[in-house]
């Protein structure tokens, strides 16, 4: 049994960095949701995505962003939205040869935030 985090087990810093930036060139390609980041400073979106995404995964022990509902309550997000989103997600981890176990660690953290980002 391993005592390693799901951020150590995807690499530490330097492949969720890669992964955060791949994940961005594919949401900006894609007709679904790219439309939602219009105007967006995305230097500053990949830093806070990085950010939650070592948090989530275990790689730090806090959080100073927003709350997912509140970062996410202007939008009128919808399911639509989220899939898409969960989509670009897995074909990143798959592009970058992550196992599917631990694809399927990531999805399972990201599923709990569906109702927060969704503000359901």
């Amino acid at each position: 049994m391993s005592d390693q985090t799901l951020f150590e087990k995807l690499g530490g810093k330097p492949a969720i960095d890669a992964a955060v930036d791949i994940f961005y060139d594919k949401i900006m390609a894609d007709e679904r949701v790219n439309h939602l980041f219009e105007g967006v400073d995305m230097k500053r979106q990949r830093a806070k995505q990085k950010a939650f995404m070592t948090y989530a995964f275990g790689g730090a022990p806090n959080y100073s962003g927003e709350s997912m509902r509140k970062a996410h309550a202007h939008l009128d997000l919808n399911e639509g939205h989220f899939n898409a989103v969960a989509e670009d997600l897995i074909a990143t981890l798959n592009d970058l040869n992550v196992p599917q176990n631990l694809i399927d660690e990531v999805i399972a953290i990201v599923s709990t935030t569906k109702n927060d980002v969704l503000n359901l």
